[in-house]
Protein backbone atom coordinates (compact mmCIF):
# COMPACT_ATOMS: atom_id res chain seq x y z
CA UNK A 1 0.00 0.00 0.00
CA UNK A 2 1.27 3.63 -0.75
CA UNK A 3 0.86 5.93 1.65
CA UNK A 4 1.94 9.82 1.86
CA UNK A 5 5.68 9.90 2.41
CA UNK A 6 7.20 10.99 5.80
CA UNK A 7 10.06 11.76 6.61
CA UNK A 8 12.47 10.61 9.38
CA UNK A 9 14.33 13.54 11.00
CA UNK A 10 16.72 11.27 13.40
CA UNK A 11 17.27 8.97 15.20
CA UNK A 12 18.39 6.98 18.49
CA UNK A 13 19.51 3.61 20.44
CA UNK A 14 20.71 2.22 23.38
CA UNK A 15 21.32 -1.30 25.07
CA UNK A 16 21.65 -2.35 28.41
CA UNK A 17 24.56 -2.96 30.49
CA UNK A 18 25.13 -6.58 30.61
CA UNK A 19 26.34 -9.07 27.98
CA UNK A 20 25.95 -13.09 27.60
CA UNK A 21 27.81 -15.57 25.30
CA UNK A 22 26.11 -18.03 24.02
CA UNK A 23 28.64 -20.27 25.14
CA UNK A 24 28.57 -19.44 28.59
CA UNK A 25 24.50 -20.80 28.39
CA UNK A 26 25.92 -23.91 26.31
CA UNK A 27 28.62 -24.58 29.39
CA UNK A 28 25.18 -24.59 31.98
CA UNK A 29 22.96 -27.11 30.02
CA UNK A 30 25.91 -29.21 28.61
CA UNK A 31 24.89 -28.68 25.08
CA UNK A 32 26.55 -27.78 21.51
CA UNK A 33 28.26 -24.21 21.98
CA UNK A 34 26.43 -21.33 20.70
CA UNK A 35 28.13 -18.22 18.69
CA UNK A 36 27.47 -14.68 19.73
CA UNK A 37 26.27 -13.02 22.71
CA UNK A 38 23.14 -10.91 23.85
CA UNK A 39 22.17 -8.03 25.65
CA UNK A 40 20.27 -7.90 28.90
CA UNK A 41 18.70 -5.98 31.22
CA UNK A 42 20.38 -5.27 35.20
CA UNK A 43 18.16 -5.56 37.99
CA UNK A 44 17.67 -1.63 37.52
CA UNK A 45 16.63 -1.61 33.80
CA UNK A 46 13.89 -2.48 31.64
CA UNK A 47 12.37 -1.76 28.57
CA UNK A 48 10.91 1.97 29.67
CA UNK A 49 14.86 2.59 30.74
CA UNK A 50 15.87 2.02 27.33
CA UNK A 51 12.95 3.31 25.41
CA UNK A 52 14.04 6.77 27.37
CA UNK A 53 17.30 6.83 26.83
CA UNK A 54 16.80 5.81 23.01
CA UNK A 55 14.48 8.83 23.07
CA UNK A 56 16.13 11.39 24.66
CA UNK A 57 19.43 10.86 22.18
CA UNK A 58 16.62 10.71 19.23
CA UNK A 59 15.58 14.34 20.24
CA UNK A 60 19.34 15.37 21.10
CA UNK A 61 20.56 14.70 17.25
CA UNK A 62 17.46 16.32 15.96
CA UNK A 63 18.12 19.55 18.47
CA UNK A 64 14.47 19.18 18.89
CA UNK A 65 12.78 19.97 22.52
CA UNK A 66 10.36 17.58 23.62
CA UNK A 67 7.38 20.17 24.05
CA UNK A 68 7.36 20.07 20.31
CA UNK A 69 6.76 16.81 19.90
CA UNK A 70 2.99 15.93 18.82
CA UNK A 71 3.19 12.44 20.45
CA UNK A 72 5.21 9.16 20.96
CA UNK A 73 3.75 5.93 19.89
CA UNK A 74 5.68 3.16 21.78
CA UNK A 75 6.20 0.00 20.77
CA UNK A 76 6.79 -3.46 23.08
CA UNK A 77 6.23 -6.90 23.48
CA UNK A 78 5.92 -6.28 27.60
CA UNK A 79 5.20 -3.07 28.99
CA UNK A 80 6.63 -2.51 32.45
CA UNK A 81 2.72 -2.46 34.03
CA UNK A 82 1.17 -5.45 32.26
CA UNK A 83 -2.10 -2.71 32.65
CA UNK A 84 -1.30 0.67 33.95
CA UNK A 85 0.04 4.14 33.24
CA UNK A 86 3.02 2.66 31.25
CA UNK A 87 3.11 5.63 28.63
CA UNK A 88 2.13 8.39 30.73
CA UNK A 89 5.18 7.31 32.69
CA UNK A 90 7.70 7.23 29.52
CA UNK A 91 6.07 10.33 28.16
CA UNK A 92 6.91 12.21 31.30
CA UNK A 93 10.06 11.60 31.62
CA UNK A 94 11.09 12.34 28.22
CA UNK A 95 9.56 15.47 29.08
CA UNK A 96 6.77 15.44 26.71
CA UNK A 97 3.26 17.99 26.95
CA UNK A 98 0.84 16.45 28.79
CA UNK A 99 -1.45 16.92 25.72
CA UNK A 100 0.52 15.14 24.00
CA UNK A 101 -1.37 12.04 21.58
CA UNK A 102 0.02 9.32 20.30
CA UNK A 103 -0.26 5.11 22.07
CA UNK A 104 1.12 1.75 23.86
CA UNK A 105 1.40 -0.85 21.83
CA UNK A 106 2.18 -4.25 22.77
CA UNK A 107 1.44 -8.05 23.00
CA UNK A 108 4.22 -8.88 20.39
CA UNK A 109 7.29 -8.37 18.97
CA UNK A 110 5.35 -6.80 15.79
CA UNK A 111 4.46 -3.96 18.08
CA UNK A 112 7.46 -1.97 16.52
CA UNK A 113 6.49 -1.53 13.09
CA UNK A 114 2.85 -1.26 14.66
CA UNK A 115 3.95 1.99 16.55
CA UNK A 116 5.86 2.96 13.09
CA UNK A 117 2.80 2.47 10.98
CA UNK A 118 0.31 4.26 13.15
CA UNK A 119 3.03 7.56 14.28
CA UNK A 120 3.31 7.48 9.86
CA UNK A 121 -0.83 7.37 9.77
CA UNK A 122 -0.49 10.83 12.46
CA UNK A 123 1.74 12.42 10.36
CA UNK A 124 0.47 11.97 7.08
CA UNK A 125 -3.30 12.54 8.12
CA UNK A 126 -2.13 15.97 9.62
CA UNK A 127 -2.86 15.05 13.56
CA UNK A 128 0.77 15.54 14.51
CA UNK A 129 3.49 17.77 13.18
CA UNK A 130 5.95 15.75 14.59
CA UNK A 131 6.26 11.95 16.17
CA UNK A 132 8.53 10.25 18.09
CA UNK A 133 8.33 6.62 17.66
CA UNK A 134 10.49 4.07 20.10
CA UNK A 135 10.46 0.43 19.93
CA UNK A 136 12.02 -1.28 23.37
CA UNK A 137 11.82 -4.93 24.00
CA UNK A 138 14.21 -7.08 27.08
CA UNK A 139 12.00 -10.50 26.18
CA UNK A 140 12.74 -13.45 29.18
CA UNK A 141 13.65 -16.48 27.50
CA UNK A 142 12.28 -19.62 29.43
CA UNK A 143 15.31 -21.70 30.91
CA UNK A 144 17.05 -24.26 28.91
CA UNK A 145 15.56 -22.71 25.58
CA UNK A 146 17.03 -22.04 22.76
CA UNK A 147 15.48 -18.24 23.22
CA UNK A 148 18.48 -18.00 25.75
CA UNK A 149 21.51 -17.84 23.67
CA UNK A 150 19.56 -15.78 20.84
CA UNK A 151 17.03 -13.54 22.94
CA UNK A 152 18.72 -9.96 23.77
CA UNK A 153 17.46 -6.33 24.24
CA UNK A 154 17.49 -3.29 23.03
CA UNK A 155 15.57 0.13 21.76
CA UNK A 156 15.36 2.11 19.29
CA UNK A 157 13.67 5.50 18.53
CA UNK A 158 12.69 7.15 15.39
CA UNK A 159 11.64 11.26 15.27
CA UNK A 160 9.12 11.85 12.08
CA UNK A 161 7.72 14.94 10.33
CA UNK A 162 5.42 15.69 7.57
CA UNK A 163 7.56 15.52 4.23
CA UNK A 164 6.14 18.46 2.78
CA UNK A 165 6.73 20.43 5.64
CA UNK A 166 9.95 22.13 7.26
CA UNK A 167 12.67 20.14 8.10
CA UNK A 168 14.88 20.89 10.98
CA UNK A 169 17.10 18.56 9.64
CA UNK A 170 17.38 17.84 5.89
CA UNK A 171 16.28 14.53 6.86
CA UNK A 172 17.70 11.95 4.87
CA UNK A 173 15.30 8.89 5.45
CA UNK A 174 11.61 8.99 3.49
CA UNK A 175 9.09 6.23 4.19
CA UNK A 176 7.44 5.16 0.75
CA UNK A 177 5.39 1.94 0.73
CA UNK A 178 4.02 -0.29 3.03
CA UNK A 179 2.73 -3.84 3.41
CA UNK A 180 1.42 -6.11 5.98
CA UNK A 181 0.65 -9.88 5.71
CA UNK A 182 -0.89 -12.47 8.60
CA UNK A 183 -1.57 -16.02 9.29
CA UNK A 184 -3.10 -17.27 12.39
CA UNK A 185 -0.42 -19.29 13.80
CA UNK A 186 1.08 -19.87 17.22
CA UNK A 187 5.02 -19.13 17.18
CA UNK A 188 7.04 -18.36 20.17
CA UNK A 189 4.06 -16.81 23.17
CA UNK A 190 3.12 -16.14 26.42
CA UNK A 191 0.81 -17.26 28.12
CA UNK A 192 -1.61 -15.08 29.89
CA UNK A 193 0.35 -14.75 33.42
CA UNK A 194 3.20 -16.56 32.36
CA UNK A 195 6.81 -15.25 33.09
CA UNK A 196 8.96 -16.31 30.79
CA UNK A 197 8.94 -16.81 26.74
CA UNK A 198 8.83 -20.25 25.15
CA UNK A 199 10.55 -21.49 22.12
CA UNK A 200 8.11 -22.44 18.73
CA UNK A 201 6.71 -25.87 19.14
CA UNK A 202 9.01 -27.16 15.62
CA UNK A 203 11.82 -25.09 14.13
CA UNK A 204 11.38 -26.28 10.64
CA UNK A 205 7.76 -25.61 10.67
CA UNK A 206 8.26 -22.45 11.80
CA UNK A 207 10.79 -21.15 9.50
CA UNK A 208 9.10 -22.79 6.37
CA UNK A 209 5.94 -22.99 6.21
CA UNK A 210 5.40 -19.40 8.69
CA UNK A 211 8.45 -17.00 8.76
CA UNK A 212 10.27 -17.28 5.58
CA UNK A 213 6.80 -17.53 3.30
CA UNK A 214 5.01 -14.57 5.20
CA UNK A 215 7.78 -12.05 5.65
CA UNK A 216 8.71 -13.00 1.65
CA UNK A 217 5.35 -11.89 0.43
CA UNK A 218 5.43 -9.01 2.75
CA UNK A 219 8.83 -8.00 1.44
CA UNK A 220 7.74 -8.39 -2.27
CA UNK A 221 4.20 -6.98 -1.12
CA UNK A 222 6.12 -3.35 -0.39
CA UNK A 223 7.77 -3.26 -3.80
CA UNK A 224 10.78 -1.28 -4.92
CA UNK A 225 14.21 -2.47 -5.36
CA UNK A 226 16.38 -2.85 -2.19
CA UNK A 227 19.71 -2.31 -1.71
CA UNK A 228 19.69 -4.19 1.54
CA UNK A 229 17.20 -5.73 4.19
CA UNK A 230 16.59 -4.68 8.24
CA UNK A 231 14.68 -7.55 9.63
CA UNK A 232 13.79 -9.23 12.83
CA UNK A 233 15.28 -12.41 13.58
CA UNK A 234 14.47 -14.70 16.08
CA UNK A 235 17.27 -17.39 15.96
CA UNK A 236 20.09 -15.42 13.86
CA UNK A 237 19.74 -17.44 10.94
CA UNK A 238 16.53 -16.87 9.17
CA UNK A 239 17.55 -13.58 7.90
CA UNK A 240 20.26 -14.84 5.79
CA UNK A 241 17.29 -17.60 4.39
CA UNK A 242 15.25 -14.43 3.99
CA UNK A 243 17.74 -12.88 1.89
CA UNK A 244 18.29 -15.20 -0.52
CA UNK A 245 14.77 -15.81 -1.08
CA UNK A 246 14.06 -11.35 -1.83
CA UNK A 247 17.73 -10.83 -3.20
CA UNK A 248 19.40 -8.37 -0.91
CA UNK A 249 21.71 -8.00 1.61
CA UNK A 250 21.23 -8.48 5.45
CA UNK A 251 22.16 -4.70 6.57
CA UNK A 252 20.82 -5.31 10.51
CA UNK A 253 22.97 -8.60 10.99
CA UNK A 254 25.79 -6.59 13.22
CA UNK A 255 22.96 -5.42 15.38
CA UNK A 256 21.72 -9.03 15.91
CA UNK A 257 25.38 -10.37 16.17
CA UNK A 258 26.04 -7.34 19.13
CA UNK A 259 22.61 -7.71 21.24
CA UNK A 260 20.96 -10.48 19.60
CA UNK A 261 16.93 -10.91 18.50
CA UNK A 262 15.70 -7.18 20.40
CA UNK A 263 12.10 -8.03 19.55
CA UNK A 264 10.02 -5.33 19.23
CA UNK A 265 13.28 -3.02 17.97
CA UNK A 266 14.97 -5.25 15.97
CA UNK A 267 13.68 -3.85 12.17
CA UNK A 268 13.81 0.00 13.57
CA UNK A 269 17.48 -0.72 15.10
CA UNK A 270 18.30 -2.35 12.07
CA UNK A 271 16.71 0.54 10.10
CA UNK A 272 19.64 2.70 11.75
CA UNK A 273 22.24 0.36 11.14
CA UNK A 274 21.69 0.14 7.64
CA UNK A 275 22.18 4.39 7.52
CA UNK A 276 25.78 3.81 8.72
CA UNK A 277 26.30 2.16 5.64
CA UNK A 278 28.17 3.31 2.89
CA UNK A 279 26.09 1.92 0.05
CA UNK A 280 23.12 3.31 1.50
CA UNK A 281 24.65 6.48 1.92
CA UNK A 282 25.06 7.64 -1.28
CA UNK A 283 21.23 6.69 -1.72
CA UNK A 284 19.46 3.65 -2.37
CA UNK A 285 16.35 2.01 -1.08
CA UNK A 286 15.95 0.16 2.15
CA UNK A 287 13.46 -2.34 2.72
CA UNK A 288 12.41 -2.98 6.66
CA UNK A 289 10.51 -6.11 7.97
CA UNK A 290 9.14 -6.69 11.11
CA UNK A 291 7.60 -10.02 12.65
CA UNK A 292 5.84 -11.06 15.88
CA UNK A 293 2.64 -12.91 16.45
CA UNK A 294 1.96 -14.28 13.15
CA UNK A 295 1.97 -10.62 11.25
CA UNK A 296 4.71 -9.53 9.28
CA UNK A 297 5.15 -5.54 8.20
CA UNK A 298 7.23 -4.72 5.35
CA UNK A 299 8.44 -0.64 4.91
CA UNK A 300 9.74 0.93 1.60
CA UNK A 301 12.28 3.72 3.05
CA UNK A 302 14.78 5.89 0.73
CA UNK A 303 17.60 6.65 2.01
CA UNK A 304 19.27 9.69 0.71
CA UNK A 305 22.41 10.50 3.95
CA UNK A 306 23.33 9.71 6.70
CA UNK A 307 20.51 10.00 9.51
CA UNK A 308 21.49 12.08 12.13
CA UNK A 309 21.60 10.28 15.44
CA UNK A 310 22.48 6.94 13.33
CA UNK A 311 26.51 7.52 13.79
CA UNK A 312 26.06 6.70 17.77
CA UNK A 313 24.88 3.15 17.13
CA UNK A 314 28.57 1.70 16.91
CA UNK A 315 29.05 3.05 20.44
CA UNK A 316 25.81 1.43 21.63
CA UNK A 317 26.50 -1.92 20.19
CA UNK A 318 30.06 -2.02 21.29
CA UNK A 319 29.13 -1.27 25.22
CA UNK A 320 28.29 -3.72 27.74
CA UNK A 321 29.96 -5.70 30.10
CA UNK A 322 30.21 -9.54 30.13
CA UNK A 323 28.63 -11.52 32.85
CA UNK A 324 28.28 -15.44 34.19
CA UNK A 325 25.28 -17.39 33.05
CA UNK A 326 24.46 -17.42 36.84
CA UNK A 327 24.70 -13.36 36.84
CA UNK A 328 22.62 -13.03 33.88
CA UNK A 329 19.73 -15.14 35.64
CA UNK A 330 19.79 -13.20 38.92
CA UNK A 331 19.22 -9.86 36.46
CA UNK A 332 16.46 -11.82 34.33
CA UNK A 333 14.90 -12.23 38.03
CA UNK A 334 14.98 -16.50 37.29
CA UNK A 335 17.12 -17.00 40.60
CA UNK A 336 16.45 -15.11 43.65
CA UNK A 337 17.47 -15.40 47.05
CA UNK A 338 15.45 -16.61 49.49
CA UNK A 339 15.79 -13.81 51.56
CA UNK A 340 13.22 -11.09 51.33
CA UNK A 341 13.32 -7.89 49.74
CA UNK A 342 13.27 -4.87 52.02
CA UNK A 343 9.60 -2.92 52.17
CA UNK A 344 10.11 0.32 51.04
CA UNK A 345 7.21 1.54 53.22
CA UNK A 346 5.18 3.83 51.13
CA UNK A 347 3.02 2.31 48.29
CA UNK A 348 3.59 3.34 45.19
CA UNK A 349 0.65 4.10 44.22
CA UNK A 350 0.40 5.91 47.84
CA UNK A 351 -0.47 10.01 47.40
CA UNK A 352 3.69 10.69 48.28
CA UNK A 353 4.36 8.75 44.76
CA UNK A 354 1.00 10.40 43.27
CA UNK A 355 2.46 13.63 43.74
CA UNK A 356 5.67 13.06 43.15
CA UNK A 357 5.95 11.45 40.15
CA UNK A 358 6.02 13.53 37.90
CA UNK A 359 9.16 15.90 39.79
CA UNK A 360 11.29 12.07 39.57
CA UNK A 361 10.59 11.47 35.94
CA UNK A 362 11.62 14.38 35.22
CA UNK A 363 14.21 15.45 37.25
CA UNK A 364 12.86 18.51 38.69
CA UNK A 365 14.39 21.51 41.22
CA UNK A 366 12.73 24.34 42.46
CA UNK A 367 15.26 27.63 41.38
CA UNK A 368 14.53 30.40 44.14
CA UNK A 369 13.95 33.42 42.78
CA UNK A 370 15.57 35.68 45.28
CA UNK A 371 19.21 34.05 45.56
CA UNK A 372 18.85 31.20 43.00
CA UNK A 373 19.72 28.29 45.12
CA UNK A 374 18.01 24.70 43.90
CA UNK A 375 16.14 22.81 46.23
CA UNK A 376 15.85 19.61 45.35
CA UNK A 377 13.05 17.79 45.19
CA UNK A 378 10.53 20.50 44.85
CA UNK A 379 7.64 18.74 47.00
CA UNK A 380 9.57 17.74 49.72
CA UNK A 381 11.14 21.60 50.32
CA UNK A 382 7.86 24.05 49.61
CA UNK A 383 10.29 27.22 50.78
CA UNK A 384 14.07 27.68 49.77
CA UNK A 385 17.21 25.58 51.24
CA UNK A 386 19.42 28.58 50.99
CA UNK A 387 17.66 31.72 51.87
CA UNK A 388 13.96 30.36 53.41
CA UNK A 389 12.11 32.55 50.27
CA UNK A 390 8.81 31.03 49.26
CA UNK A 391 9.25 32.35 45.32
CA UNK A 392 9.64 29.26 43.62
CA UNK A 393 10.08 28.17 39.78
CA UNK A 394 10.21 24.32 39.12
CA UNK A 395 12.84 23.87 36.42
CA UNK A 396 14.21 20.72 34.29
CA UNK A 397 17.82 19.55 36.13
CA UNK A 398 20.51 19.12 34.19
CA UNK A 399 22.12 15.75 33.27
CA UNK A 400 25.45 16.29 33.97
CA UNK A 401 27.79 16.93 37.09
CA UNK A 402 30.69 16.53 39.60
CA UNK A 403 31.02 14.15 42.44
CA UNK A 404 31.67 15.61 45.33
CA UNK A 405 31.84 12.60 47.40
CA UNK A 406 30.04 8.91 47.98
CA UNK A 407 30.32 6.31 49.70
CA UNK A 408 30.20 2.60 48.57
CA UNK A 409 28.01 0.60 50.44
CA UNK A 410 29.20 -3.29 50.35
CA UNK A 411 26.17 -4.81 51.93
CA UNK A 412 22.86 -4.24 50.69
CA UNK A 413 19.32 -5.88 51.06
CA UNK A 414 17.64 -7.42 48.19
CA UNK A 415 16.28 -6.20 45.72
CA UNK A 416 19.56 -4.06 45.56
CA UNK A 417 22.79 -5.08 44.58
CA UNK A 418 26.30 -4.24 46.29
CA UNK A 419 28.71 -2.53 46.09
CA UNK A 420 26.29 0.53 45.83
CA UNK A 421 27.39 4.01 45.23
CA UNK A 422 25.89 6.87 47.14
CA UNK A 423 26.67 9.82 45.12
CA UNK A 424 26.64 13.10 45.73
CA UNK A 425 26.44 15.37 42.72
CA UNK A 426 27.07 19.12 41.80
CA UNK A 427 25.05 19.44 38.61
CA UNK A 428 26.10 21.60 36.02
CA UNK A 429 22.77 24.03 36.64
CA UNK A 430 23.87 24.32 40.14
CA UNK A 431 21.95 21.84 41.78
CA UNK A 432 23.16 19.58 44.25
CA UNK A 433 21.86 16.00 44.41
CA UNK A 434 22.22 12.79 45.86
CA UNK A 435 22.02 9.72 43.97
CA UNK A 436 22.52 5.90 43.66
CA UNK A 437 25.60 5.18 41.24
CA UNK A 438 25.92 1.61 39.52
CA UNK A 439 27.80 -1.37 40.75
CA UNK A 440 30.51 -1.22 37.52
CA UNK A 441 31.61 2.32 38.73
CA UNK A 442 31.95 0.94 42.68
CA UNK A 443 35.90 0.89 42.25
CA UNK A 444 36.92 3.02 39.95
CA UNK A 445 34.81 6.65 41.00
CA UNK A 446 36.68 9.24 42.32
CA UNK A 447 35.94 12.78 43.73
CA UNK A 448 35.69 15.42 41.17
CA UNK A 449 34.39 12.61 38.09
CA UNK A 450 32.22 14.15 35.89
CA UNK A 451 28.55 11.66 35.59
CA UNK A 452 25.92 11.45 33.84
CA UNK A 453 21.89 10.77 35.02
CA UNK A 454 20.21 8.36 33.39
CA UNK A 455 16.72 6.77 34.22
CA UNK A 456 16.89 3.77 36.34
CA UNK A 457 14.32 1.19 37.88
CA UNK A 458 15.30 1.68 41.56
CA UNK A 459 12.87 -1.17 42.89
CA UNK A 460 9.92 -3.60 42.18
CA UNK A 461 7.57 -2.68 44.73
CA UNK A 462 4.14 -5.29 45.10
CA UNK A 463 4.70 -5.48 41.55
CA UNK A 464 5.05 -2.10 40.81
CA UNK A 465 8.25 -0.18 39.26
CA UNK A 466 9.61 2.57 40.99
CA UNK A 467 11.90 4.73 38.51
CA UNK A 468 14.56 7.17 39.30
CA UNK A 469 17.90 8.45 37.75
CA UNK A 470 21.40 6.96 39.15
CA UNK A 471 24.83 8.47 38.27
CA UNK A 472 27.33 7.05 35.66
CA UNK A 473 30.75 7.90 35.21
CA UNK A 474 31.78 9.49 31.81
CA UNK A 475 34.88 7.58 30.74
CA UNK A 476 37.89 10.03 30.18
CA UNK A 477 38.51 9.35 26.63
CA UNK A 478 42.23 10.98 26.60
CA UNK A 479 43.59 8.34 29.44
CA UNK A 480 41.66 5.41 28.24
CA UNK A 481 39.34 4.58 30.97
CA UNK A 482 36.13 2.32 30.58
CA UNK A 483 32.82 4.10 30.10
CA UNK A 484 30.40 4.50 32.63
CA UNK A 485 28.10 1.83 31.65
CA UNK A 486 31.02 -1.01 32.85
CA UNK A 487 32.79 -1.93 29.94
CA UNK A 488 35.09 -4.75 30.09
CA UNK A 489 34.80 -8.51 31.82
CA UNK A 490 32.38 -8.42 34.88
CA UNK A 491 34.57 -8.30 38.17
CA UNK A 492 34.76 -11.63 40.75
CA UNK A 493 31.78 -11.42 43.31
CA UNK A 494 29.91 -8.76 41.65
Amino acid sequence: MTVRPVTVVSAGASAPALRLRGSEVAAAWGTAGSKGEVALCDSDEDTLTLAWQAAIDALGAARIDAGEVSGLWWGTTRPPFAEGPSHAFLATAIGLDPAAQGALISGSPHSGMEALLCAWDAIAAGHATLALVVASDALVPGLGTGGESTTGAGAAALLLASDSGPDPQGGSLRLLSRATRAVPAVDRYRADGGDWTGDVYDPRLFREELFLPLLEKAGHAVGGEPAALAVSDPDGKLAGALSKRLGAPVASAPVQSALGDTAAAAPLLGMIQACTIDQLQGGGQLAVIGYGGGRASAVNVEVNGELPGASRLADVLSSGRQVTYTRALRARGQLEPMAEPIPMGLPPAGAAFSRGNVEMLQLEGARCADCGVISTPPSVHPACTGCGGGKLETIRLSRKGTVVTFVVNQTMPPPFAAPLPLIVVDLEDGARIMVQGTPADAEVLDVGDTVELSLRRYALERGIPVYGYKASRVADVSAGSGTGSGAGPERAGE
